[in-house]
């Protein structure tokens, strides 16, 4: 998947700064997401196949771009934006759930996701103090489309993260420009991890987060759907992976000495092509925070965890301009169980790939986001097992 890095020369920001295009690019150790994922190294999650990729973007249509900010010794921040399908997402809605796991954090557009249960933008992930003009770019994108000269309402999904521990979140890096490239970049190849967009400057686990994702594939006798679901992690708890407390034999987890904090947020955005309404899809998104438990995660009083799911099944986009009744075709409620296993699999595995993708990052005030010590965990799941 194509990313931008932009090198951010001095402030006031100097937009003319060093752009660099790129697949496969070593930028520093602290930039760059590592080619290995958890699956590599031998450690599995569940008993559901994986798409070919792994990713989000094994669903059609799907495609993600990142634009990452990585300045001098403060400035740690990033985009990631999700498109559900390559059209006019504002004339072709698609149906959208939202679940609020523990609501300390800014999800704008959520309510009238609720009531309506239809996604019209792209979905955007940023930093906290990013998220106004995050939503100002996505509206301008969007009223900018072919076919939408007349539009004067826009439900701008954006969710967010707080990664002011490595970031000058203070110091309003991500302009409207940086939220556009990521959108307009966004791509259906292997989807870059770790330290890149949104996941730039975030902490998990009392580790480097970051970006994750992972996918689904159910057997053709369950339906054959896809399952995609991508995470910006920056959470507490202790930590598991594939069932071993990881965390607690690392002597790494909240409250061990009684002055770590677990605060923190996990956005969770799902993709499907099961034919799912509303109503199901925010079932879906329930069943992504079994999937944020088993990695040991708490849904702290300071975390915002968010779940957006959305169906990119084509017989079921809603027409900005439609007729007074429609005829849908939806998946009946009794078929839904394997897409619920798929989805908490998904979860679980995508937030693990956020930390096996993450390289140690040094930000604001010299503070240190320490890699998830690999080797370590790898002895630790070997003996466990």
């Amino acid at each position: 998947m194509s990313e931008q890095f932009t090198l951010i020369l001095d402030k006031p920001v100097q937009r003319w700064a060093v752009l660099v295009f790129f697949s496969v690019f070593t930028f520093s150790n602290e930039t760059v997401a590592q080619v290995k994922r958890a699956r590599d190294y031998g450690i599995e999650f569940g008993v559901l196949p994986t798409g070919e990729k792994n990713a989000i973007t094994d669903i059609d249509g799907v495609s993600v771009g990142h634009k990452t900010l990585i300045s001098g010794t403060s400035i740690r921040t990033g985009v990631t934006a999700i498109l559900p399908h390559q059209g006019n997402l504002f004339q072709e809605k698609i149906p959208a759930a939202i679940y609020v796991g523990n609501g300390f954090g800014k999800l704008t557009g959520s309510t009238q996701i609720q009531e309506l249960g239809l996604i019209e933008t792209p979905i955007v992930l940023t930093n906290t103090l990013g998220v106004a003009d995050a939503m100002k770019a996505v509206v301008k994108y969007t009223i900018n489309q072919i076919g939408n000269e007349k539009v004067k309402s826009v439900n701008a999904v954006v969710g967010e993260t707080n990664d002011g521990y490595l970031n000058d979140i203070r110091g309003f890096h991500v302009s409207e420009i940086d939220v556009r490239e990521a959108i307009t970049n966004a791509s259906h190849d292997n989807v870059s991890e770790g330290n890149v967009g949104a996941g730039t400057g975030t902490r998990c686990f009392g580790y480097k987060g970051g970006i994750g994702t992972a996918s689904r594939v159910l057997p053709t006798k369950l339906g054959g759907y896809t399952v995609g679901v991508i995470v910006q992690s920056n959470f507490g708890g202790t930590l598991k992976i594939g069932g071993v407390p990881v965390g607690k034999r690392l002597n790494n987890y909240p409250y061990r000495e009684a002055i770590e904090s677990s605060d923190g947020s996990c956005m969770i955005v799902i993709a499907t092509n099961a034919p799912l309404d509303a109503r199901n899809l925010k079932r879906m998104a329930e069943r992504s925070m079994l999937g944020l438990a088993r990695t040991g995660g708490i849904a702290s009083n300071g975390s915002g965890d968010y779940a957006i799911a959305f169906s990119t099944a084509k017989e079921n986009r809603v027409p900005y301009t439609s007729q007074r009744v429609q005829n849908y075709h939806y998946l009946n409620n009794d078929y839904t169980s394997p897409l619920f296993l798929a989805v908490i699999e998904a979860t679980e595995e995508a937030i693990i790939n956020s930390l096996f993708a993450a390289n140690s990052m040094t930000g604001r005030n010299g503070n240190k986001a320490d890699a998830l010590p690999k080797q370590r965990v790898l002895e630790i799941i070997t003996q466990e097992n």
